[in-house]
C-alpha cells in the first residue's frame, strides 16, 4: 500500500477550491455586467422614447401636409411618419368599406375603414371614425370629391390581442392595411391608413372621428432601476461568498499548521 504525503492532498484540494472560486467569480462578474448593460439599455430607451414623444407632439400640432406618395412608401416607418397630420382629396369607394372591431371611450363598436381614391391616383384607407354596433350598417356614406384631414397611422398586421383577423369571415380586429386591401380586391394602396379628424358638424349617423389615442407607456426608468438593483444584489452576493470562502480557507490552513 502506498501512502501519499498529506500536503499533496491539501494542495489538490486547494487547487480545486481555487478553480471553483474563479468560476463563481467569473459568473458573478458576467451576471453583474449583463444586468448593468440591461439597465443602461433601458435608460437609452427612455431617452429615445422621450425624443419620439416630443417629435410626435410636434407632428400632431403641425399644419397638415400631403400624403406620402408611392415613391416614399418603402421608407415609411413608425419613427419617421406615425401621427403626421395629413390632408387628402379624393372619392370614397363606399362599396369596399370594412368594419374593424374597436374599443373606445365611447364604448365597443367598429371603426369604419373606407378606401379613398386620391386625386394623385393611389388609394388610402381612411378610418372615418367609430360607430356603435347598432349603427354598423346604418351610418352615412360620403359621395363625390371630398377632403379628409387626419393623422397618418402605421398598419396593424395580423390582428388584435389573442384574436387573429379572419378575412374569409370578414372579421377584423386590427387595421391591417395589406390584408384588408387584398380581401377587398384593392391595388396600389398606401401602406398606411389615416385616422380622420372629428367632423366640424357631427351628425347622428356620421362615424365619430378624432378618437385617436396618442399614448406611449414609459416604464423604462422603473425597469432600469430594477436591473441596477439586481446587479448590485449579484455583486453583493458574490462578494459575500468570496469573503466567506477566504475565511474558511484561512481557518483550514490554520488547523493544518
Amino acid at each position: 500500500m502506498t501512502f501519499r504525503p498529506l500536503h499533496q492532498h491539501t494542495d489538490s484540494g486547494t487547487a480545486r477550491s481555487t478553480a471553483a472560486l474563479a468560476v463563481i467569480t467569473a459568473l458573478g462578474c458576467a451576471m453583474f455586467l449583463g444586468l448593468m448593460w440591461l439597465g443602461i439599455w433601458q435608460l437609452e430607451r427612455r431617452i429615445w422614447k422621450h425624443a419620439l414623444v416630443a417629435q410626435i407632439e410636434t407632428r400632431i400640432h403641425a399644419p397638415p401636409v400631403a400624403p406620402p406618395e408611392p415613391s416614399e412608401w418603402r421608407n415609411i416607418t413608425a419613427d419617421t411618419h406615425a401621427y403626421r397630420r395629413i390632408s387628402i382629396y379624393g372619392t370614397y369607394l363606399n362599396d369596399r368599406e370594412t368594419l374593424v372591431q374597436a374599443a373606445t371611450v365611447l364604448g365597443s363598436g367598429y371603426w369604419v375603414l373606407t378606401p379613398m381614391r386620391t386625386d394623385q391616383g393611389f388609394l388610402v384607407l381612411v378610418n372615418r371614425g367609430f360607430v356603435p354596433p347598432e349603427r354598423r350598417n346604418a351610418h352615412d356614406k360620403v359621395e363625390g370629391l371630398t377632403k379628409v384631414t387626419g393623422l397618418l397611422r402605421i398598419t396593424e398586421p395580423d390582428g388584435g390581442f389573442l384574436r387573429s383577423n379572419d378575412p374569409a369571415k370578414n372579421r377584423w380586429y386590427s387595421r391591417d392595411v395589406a390584408a384588408i386591401a387584398h380581401a377587398k380586391g384593392l391595388s396600389h394602396v398606401a401602406p398606411y391608413f389615416i385616422d380622420a379628424n372629428a367632423a366640424a358638424d357631427p351628425q347622428k349617423d356620421t362615424p365619430t372621428g378624432g378618437l385617436t389615442v396618442v399614448a406611449f407607456p414609459d416604464n423604462h426608468l422603473a425597469y432600469a432601476l430594477t436591473w441596477f438593483t439586481m446587479a448590485l444584489m449579484v455583486l453583493a452576493g458574490t462578494g459575500y461568498f468570496l469573503r466567506q470562502a477566504v475565511r474558511d480557507r484561512k481557518a483550514k490552513t490554520a488547523k493544518v499548521n
